[in-house]
């Protein structure tokens, strides 16, 4: 299928520009703090409860495939849920016709009791003088 050669490119253009970055991610020994992610150019806070663990390429490479495979489950189910979405507007839409068919269906029928009815009671009026 074309979206999964899509992904599939999108993941080796990925790793075509290696970062010449290094990630690394603090770790808080509190459960309180927040893991932060920084890189080496930002400005490091040296904090005593934060440590320091460099991360290897091959997991940046996991990172990133994780990250990127995540997305495209993301957009994938959006994809599904939209299209559900779609599917049940249209059902609806036709419950609401046949609702719509069924009280105009009832209204016409009132409306010849009516008639009926009145004609009844003109003729009762003027044909027993």
């Amino acid at each position: 299928m074309g979206t999964a050669r899509n992904w599939f490119n999108a993941v080796r253009k990925k790793f075509i520009k290696p970062s010449q970055r290094n990630i690394t991610i603090l770790h808080s020994g509190n459960l309180s703090d927040q893991s932060m992610i920084r890189e080496a150019s930002a400005s490091s806070t040296s904090s005593s409860s934060f440590q320091r663990t460099s991360l290897t390429k091959e997991e940046i490479a996991a990172i990133k495939i994780q990250s990127v495979f995540r997305g495209h489950l993301a957009r994938r189910a959006y994809g599904a849920l939209r299209s559900l979405v779609k599917l049940q507007a249209l059902a609806r839409g036709a419950y609401v016709r046949k609702q719509t068919q069924m009280a105009l269906q009832c209204m016409h029928a009132l409306v010849r009791l009516q008639v009926r009815v009145r004609a009844r009671q003109l003729l009762g009026k003027y044909g027993g003088q």
